[in-house]
């Protein structure tokens, strides 16, 4: 007789017992606490009602009523206590003087706590209070205190207790344990990550974390040899910064948004935030994760890539306040900028000596001079910079360019200005263009995803990063210009090309802005065409494959056939029908770009058993 889909065989063991194991036809119609019961007769267990069936790997999980359609042939499971029982002998066993069976409680306690059924018992009994009372009050230390922690985070991660409902003597006795460098390596860990979980989800504990722990102690822990703490100590830098009142601020339009317990929030870490922009983008701390995580013995894991990614994206968000800073006009600071950079391309062949004055300008050559570097609103520059994004950020970026690489830039301006009118790439407008197209590529102004792992390393070996990047662009887009031999109604064609070139570029994740650098030179203007060509004929020839397409050339091919015959009767006929349904199907298929095509197509799902969801409207 076939066995019903409905019975599961597995194993069951009874650990400790001495008993052998049974094989068991596990009916997923039978209610969980007569198999129970049934197995319990079997090995003459009293009490059935005390035990549970729980999966014999490290998960530990128990099977419920609501999971026991996971189980699968094969599985072996254990009878074990229920997870009532089990939480209540625990906490018998916190509470009592018996320091070695207290131990072992606790032991099996960090093992089981992840399993949702038993942490609902045991938070039910005041157990997380319990636990926190035995970190405040100090008298658990070592192998004791590893598996306490071990257990509260994992019973915290539920979400059924709040993190707001810890006190203050709790968060200060595991900032200790992150402070202390002897601390054993589980403790470290475990604290790191508790601390990370109060500064996300706790406005009224945020600030006193900021003060207990110190980026000094964070830094040294970024260069331990175990990757795991080294990956909490970057998700703790990452929280407290993620979470520091002045980045509510900037995120909520005005102050009426912000609720209650953000102004509490705001209130309280105020004063504990100011640095805190400086503090993540400290030269320390980068040069600390690059040499010891990026560049570390060992290869950078998931987690890891996760919390650089995390890290690099708040860091390019520091730039988000001036991308979307229109230019003020009465700031003379700014101004004088603007001045500056008319100043650094056109006044430098004034004689040395200063035997000859330099000549006088009027203000019409002032307005050349802003015309030949690229200005739109040649006769006021400022105006160019009024549109946010990206604000004043372009007019940063512009003069770091003309301050730090002063012949470059001077050799790009006059070069520009000196090509016939319509042909020249104009400084100004690439530049304000490009500033964005760099922030859009980087993400900048974006809050972290939870899955994000894209980080890039050469970020991390300047101390303004950002800005050389942008200085590498602004060449990259002078070079792809002469190279199209664009005029301005190229602008566009241009911008995308360049895209293009620093997208892929990034894709290869250059160790250094060096390597950049030289990853796009190996990108011209001729090889991304080449490249663009090539991927377009992949995917032609991968689309023509595909069961759909196939059968859409089947069906337009005689209608193509037909219109060879009523015109060129010859032997060349299949070459025309060939090259005409090539082009019929190239121009069917033009709203697929982008889009995957499967293979085949997806199975018809079955028919319902019963048709009575149809209405008569009669």
């Amino acid at each position: 007789m076939p066995v019903s889909q409905d019975i599961v065989k597995l194993a069951i063991e009874f650990p400790g017992s001495g008993k052998m194991a049974q094989l068991v036809d596990f009916d997923q119609k039978k209610p969980l606490v007569a198999i129970i019961r049934d197995v319990c007769d079997v090995w003459q267990v009293p009490s059935s009602e005390q035990y549970a069936l729980q999966y014999s790997d490290n998960t530990q999980t128990y099977i419920t009523e609501k999971n026991r359609n996971e189980i699968k042939n094969g599985t072996v499971l254990k009878l074990t206590t229920s997870p009532s029982k089990t939480a209540a002998d625990i906490v018998l066993c916190m509470k009592g003087e018996d320091s070695v069976e207290k131990c072992k409680a606790l032991q099996k306690l960090a093992k089981i706590s992840a399993d949702v059924t038993f942490a609902s018992e045991f938070i039910s009994r005041d157990g997380v209070p319990l636990l926190a009372g035995m970190v405040e009050n100090g008298s658990e230390t070592g192998e004791n205190l590893a598996f306490i922690l071990t257990a509260f985070l994992e019973l915290m991660d539920h979400g059924v207790v709040s993190w707001d409902n810890l006190t203050p003597t709790f968060v200060k006795r595991v900032a200790t344990s992150v402070n202390r460098h002897s601390a054993d390596a589980t403790i470290l860990q475990k604290s790191l990550a508790i601390l990370e979980s109060i500064a996300l989800n706790s406005y009224e504990l945020y600030s006193l974390v900021s003060t207990e722990v110190t980026f000094g102690n964070l830094i040294s822990h970024i260069q331990s040899s175990n990757q795991e703490i080294q990956c909490n100590a970057v998700a703790l830098i990452n929280a407290l910064f993620l979470r520091a009142p002045e980045v509510k601020r900037k995120r909520a339009h005005s102050e009426a948004d912000l609720s209650d317990e953000e102004e509490c929030w705001q209130r309280n870490g105020s004063e504990l935030s100011i640095t805190l922009s400086d503090k993540l983008n400290a030269k320390q701390i980068r040069n600390v994760i690059l040499n010891h995580v990026i560049r570390g013995p060992r290869q950078v894991g998931t987690e890891m890539a996760h919390q650089l990614y995390v890290h690099q994206t708040l860091s390019f968000n520091l730039l988000e306040e001036r991308r979307m800073t229109k230019l003020d006009q009465n700031d003379q600071v700014l101004k004088d900028q603007i001045i500056e950079l008319r100043k650094v391309a056109f006044d430098n062949d004034q004689d040395l000596s200063g035997s000859i004055p330099p000549p006088r300008k009027t203000a019409e050559k002032y307005t050349r001079d802003y015309k030949k570097l690229g200005f739109t609103n040649y006769t006021n520059p400022a105006l160019d910079f009024l549109e946010t994004p990206p604000g004043v950020l372009a007019l940063d970026l512009m003069v770091y360019f003309a301050k730090y690489h002063a012949e470059s830039y001077t050799k790009l301006v006059l070069e520009n200005s000196c090509r016939q009118d319509g042909h020249e790439c104009a400084f100004g407008k690439s530049s304000i263009e490009l500033t964005k197209m760099l922030c859009k590529i980087l993400k900048v102004g974006e809050i972290p995803t939870e899955t994000g792992q894209e980080y890039y390393p050469m970020f991390y070996t300047h101390d303004h990063a950002f800005e050389e990047f942008f200085c590498i662009c602004i060449q990259l887009l002078n070079k792809t210009w002469k190279e199209m031999r664009a005029t301005h109604e190229d602008f566009n064609k241009v911008m995308d090309v360049v895209r293009d070139q620093i997208q892929r570029a990034l894709a290869e994740k250059p160790n250094s802005l060096e390597g950049f650098k030289t990853k796009l030179q190996g990108l011209s203007y001729a090889q991304i065409t080449k490249m663009r060509i090539q991927e377009r004929s992949n995917k032609e020839e991968w689309d023509s494959q595909a069961r759909p397409v196939c059968e859409l050339r089947e069906q337009i091919k005689p209608e193509i056939i037909n219109l060879v015959k009523q015109q060129m009767v010859s032997e060349e006929m299949k070459n025309d029908v060939e090259t005409l349904l090539s082009m019929d199907m190239k121009l069917r298929l033009l709203d697929t770009e982008n889009v995957p095509i499967p293979d085949k197509p997806p199975d018809m799902p079955p028919d319902p058993p019963n048709f009575d969801f149809c209405y008569d409207f009669s």
